[in-house]
């Protein structure tokens, strides 16, 4: 396994939610250097991914991949879904993962609460190779059999919450951290790389996980018009802002 992956140390990120470790590992992958922000849970948590759909897993991630390395998993990256995790020793089932561009090291990492309720959002950003206004701009990639081409440029958020989550209201958060994320760009005045003169709404390769809680009777809303929507965009639009400014300079 070590020609796979070597650690080479790791950093601890000191967060408020009770029952979850989070550290970015930094870590040798098939001669790449790569460094990872795992998430561990202790427990199997619920969770919605945009690049996953819904699962149950112990772990969730966020990691750096090199332009060059990006170029050979996006060939088949549903082999680099199943061995990347290998590596780390952890079953491929047990954990939901992100990949990008952005070094760990720009990290960003925004807390919120409300009486009993915390939100933890992590964001990585990158919008200088990509940004683009959806619903505006023509597509250049069709993706075939799963192949397609990696753009350098990224936002990927994890949003955590001690509540308890129902399906509807995980899948809905992903609209609120959708519209916060844009709120951050246009704050920013980030512009669209392709089309200038229009006001970028994200990267064409932005995604984003959500993880349920155990806390309580199941929420049912996280929209703006909730506390818990409030938490969940707030802290993504103030992490959003923070990881474009650490990795765009902007």
């Amino acid at each position: 396994m070590k020609e796979i992956n070597e650690k080479l140390g790791e950093k601890k990120i000191n967060i408020s939610l009770d029952g979850v470790e989070a550290k970015v590992i930094y870590h040798i992958y098939k001669g790449f250097k790569l460094n990872t922000l795992l998430v561990s849970f202790g427990e199997k948590r619920r969770v919605i991914s945009t690049f996953d759909g819904y699962k149950e897993v112990s772990y969730v991630a966020n990691t750096y991949t090199p332009l060059q390395l990006s170029q050979r998993t996006m060939t088949n990256y549903q082999e680099f879904k199943m061995n990347f995790p290998l590596a780390l020793g952890i079953d491929p089932m047990s954990i939901a993962f992100l990949s990008t561009g952005v070094d760990m090291d720009q990290l960003a990492v925004c807390e919120k609460s409300y009486e009993e309720f915390k939100v933890c959002c992590f964001a990585t950003a990158g919008a200088k190779g990509n940004a683009l206004r959806t619903g505006v701009e023509t597509a250049n990639y069709v993706e075939r059999s799963g192949h397609f081409v990696n753009a350098s440029g990224t936002i990927n958020v994890i949003i955590l919450t001690n509540a308890t989550l129902s399906e509807g209201a995980m899948a809905r958060a992903i609209i609120t951290v959708t519209e916060a994320k844009t709120a951050a760009l246009q704050d920013l005045n980030v512009r669209s790389t392709g089309l200038p003169q229009y006001q970028a709404t994200g990267t064409g390769t932005d995604n984003v996980i959500v993880v349920s809680g155990k806390m309580g009777e199941p929420l049912l809303i996280t929209s703006g018009h909730t506390k818990i929507g409030e938490l969940i965009g707030g802290s993504t639009k103030i992490a959003v802002t923070e990881a474009l400014r650490k990795f765009d300079g902007i």
